[in-house]
């Protein structure tokens, strides 16, 4: 895993995010690198996903700047906004796939929206997006409820490429998996990041994912990104959270299931 530029592509800074009276970030500062997987974790109520949603323009922060592509986003004008909008795709937790479309028609539908396609050009486009996440022909004509869960989640990640993102946003992409699809997914997203040169945002508890797939790994505590560096440095981070989540059992497998991984 190499990161192949220091240029940033994602900058927040001094971020606020209230819910009422509670505050879930405070003076919040992140700085993510182009082509770089850079892994968000933190415990329960840290606002990973709620930091992924003030990135992508889906939350208003209260207070702070967030720059994509080096402009402020909340301070653009809508126009320009939806245009740097289009270079960025999210993959939602539970794949936010529409349940009445099939699975090329929820692909295709970004492409007749977004990008002015006719639906044959989308119908097209979409089947090399499905084929580019190893997905059959025969899964692009199912429903999301006939699909499995890995397979849901190639579905929106195939979706999430449509209009060709210069960065990704993965909330939880691997949640709900087994083992060997989640290794998959993982194998998969490695690919895709260097075929075609995707930086990459991911919110994830899973600690295989992380030592698979991050260059760096930033933990949201005490309102704020605690510690942002390269996993052994994290993990290393005097903090109890820290040490309980990577030096205890399931953190000592996934290291111990990486190093394997990297051997291959």
């Amino acid at each position: 895993m190499v990161v192949h530029t220091k240029q940033v592509i994602i900058e927040v800074q001094n971020l606020v995010n209230r819910f009422g009276s509670h505050v879930v970030h405070q003076e919040l500062d992140l700085s993510v690198y182009r082509g770089e997987i850079l892994g968000v974790v933190g415990g329960s109520g840290t606002g990973k996903s709620v930091l992924l949603r003030s990135i992508v323009g889906l939350r208003q922060p209260n207070a702070g700047t967030v720059r994509l592509f080096e402009h402020n986003m909340p301070a653009l004008a809508p126009a320009k906004r939806h245009q740097l909008q289009q270079r960025i795709g999210v993959l939602f937790q539970k794949g936010a796939l529409y349940s009445s479309l099939t699975i090329q028609e929820n692909i295709a539908l970004a492409l007749i929206e977004q990008a002015g396609l006719s639906r044959q050009e989308a119908a097209a486009l979409a089947m090399v997006k499905i084929g580019l996440v190893g997905l059959s022909r025969t899964a692009a004509n199912k429903y999301p409820a006939e699909l499995s869960g890995g397979m849901v989640k190639r579905a929106a990640l195939a979706r999430s490429l449509a209009l060709d993102p210069d960065i990704l946003f993965l909330d939880e992409p691997t949640a709900g998996l087994d083992p060997i699809a989640a290794a998959a997914f993982d194998r998969l997203l490695l690919t895709l990041r260097d075929a075609l040169k995707l930086t990459v945002f991911l919110v994830t508890h899973d600690l295989d994912t992380l030592y698979a797939c991050c260059d760096r790994v930033a933990v949201l505590s005490q309102k704020r990104v605690l510690v942002v560096d390269s996993l052994p440095k994290v993990a290393l981070t005097d903090n109890p959270w820290i040490r309980d989540y990577f030096q205890g059992p399931r953190g000592r497998s996934a290291q111990q299931s990486a190093n394997a991984f990297a051997q291959e």
